[in-house]
């Protein structure tokens, strides 16, 4: 059945994908295109920014469908045509805001001093500083030496992303140097030579720096996995320093960080460094106090060890169950996935006053997904949907995310567009009969 304002299509074919990115791409062109043309001596609201914000809210929702499938599909053929459209679709709105046409004509609306609400003003200003980090008001001369600098910040971005997905190395372990690992754990584990295969991905490292009681073993992991790569991306991190540099200041930035902070709220690496330090200073005493008792932990557990990387999860984990004197493994049994998930709903039902309704026989991109209307609980009114993922599998983003596949917006007619389409990622192993841990990237 068609949803109310439900406009996202999450199940596209690889020759789909292909042929909406073509469509966003023609759509895109035209609209800048028609915006070119305006005189600006004529430039107003409704034909120089008006169409841009259409076209934005309009293609949101579209382009989502066609880079979501790279997350989530299970199939390659998908995974890769949404890699490649999403390479596409970034390549032509780079082109989009290079356009000095377009420019000319949004500083010529800025300059007229037109009254807009705020939604718009602030839009307006999104523009213009997204024109202006383009290279906007560049002379042609530096405007080629940016585009060969991004040129070469893209291809080093994708050899890097390479040699992480191209990394295959795996370490045989016992299940002595695995102790502490669950049951369940262990069984995901393909078996070699009377050892187990432990893959460097974080769906296995996180758990074993958070549960197994071998300090050497969590320190051979650890080392492994910060290994991914290689030399070979430690060199190209050099580079990308240098170049990413020299990039930001042909913009007129000091820095990189000051270009890649300007659009977030500190908008200034100074302000980060400020508020760093603040933090530093109100929390440096609590943090040593803290791995103090972490570093007795290890004492008591493995002897004179030195406290590394390594053993932070470990410990922090232990020192938990010390304080609340609770074993975990052993309440999780209590815990089941489905009654988490049911109690995680109703908890923000009731914070939030809304209303969540379960969703059957709709399509969706593996068979464990889960669609939920979200309605307000006082005035029955439709505010969005989102959809839930929270298993692991094969091909799957594995981290935990939230990604937003269709946005709200007021539309040209003055309505407003309400719904919004959120998609939540979690990776929880299906095997375990409680959530655990989501696993994702350890933080190392």
């Amino acid at each position: 059945a068609e949803l109310p304002g439900f406009s996202v299509q999450v199940n596209l074919s690889a020759a789909e994908i292909k042929r909406l990115a073509d469509r966003i791409i023609a759509k895109s062109k035209e609209t800048y295109d028609a915006v070119a043309a305006v005189p600006l001596d004529k430039v107003n609201f409704a034909n120089a920014i008006a169409p841009l914000a259409e076209l934005d809210a309009q293609q949101f929702p579209l382009v989502q469908a066609c880079v979501l499938p790279r997350m989530v599909s299970p199939s390659e053929d998908i995974c890769r045509a949404s890699a490649e459209a999403e390479k596409r679709l970034d390549s032509h709105f780079l082109l989009c805001r290079q356009r000095e046409d377009v420019y000319r004509v949004v500083k010529a609306f800025t300059e007229r001093g037109e009254r807009i609400g705020p939604e718009a003003t602030r839009f307006v200003q999104y523009l213009v500083r997204e024109f202006e980090r383009n290279g906007a008001k560049l002379t042609q001369t530096k405007k080629k030496e940016m585009e060969k600098l991004k040129s070469l910040i893209d291809d080093l971005n994708l050899k890097y992303i390479q040699n992480m997905n191209d990394f295959t190395k795996f370490l045989l372990l016992s299940e002595e140097e695995l102790a502490g690992m669950p049951l369940e754990f262990l069984k995901d584990l393909e078996e070699t030579d009377g050892k187990r295969k432990v893959l460097l991905t974080g769906y296995y490292v996180t758990p074993i720096l958070e549960h197994c009681k071998v300090g050497s073993t969590r320190k051979q992991i650890a080392v492994a996995y910060g290994q991914k790569g290689g030399n070979q991306n430690v060199a190209i991190l050099e580079k990308l320093v240098q170049i990413r540099h020299r990039l930001a200041r042909l913009l007129g930035y000091s820095n990189y960080s000051d270009f890649a902070i300007e659009p977030r709220m500190p908008m200034t690496s100074r302000k980060v460094l400020e508020f760093l330090e603040e933090m530093s200073e109100q929390l440096s005493d609590l943090a040593n106090r803290e791995l103090t008792v972490l570093k007795e932990l290890k004492m008591k557990e493995e002897g004179d060890a030195q406290f590394g990387m390594e053993d932070l999860l470990y410990y922090m984990k232990r020192g938990e169950q010390h304080k609340v004197d609770l074993d975990i493994g052993e309440i999780k049994r209590y815990f089941p996935v489905k009654l988490v998930i049911s109690g995680m709903l109703k908890m923000f039902q009731d914070l939030f006053a809304l209303r969540f309704e379960e969703i059957k026989d709709v399509e969706v991109w593996h068979d464990t997904v889960r669609l939920f209307s979200v309605w307000d609980a006082s005035s029955s009114d439709l505010l969005g949907y989102f959809f839930l993922d929270i298993f692991s599998r094969e091909g799957k983003y594995d981290h935990t995310c939230v990604v937003a596949l269709q946005n709200g917006c007021m539309c040209s007619n003055g309505s407003r567009k309400v719904f919004r389409l959120q998609s939540y990622y979690l990776n929880v192993r299906k095997s375990l009969m409680g959530i655990q841990h989501c696993c994702g990237s350890p933080k190392l």
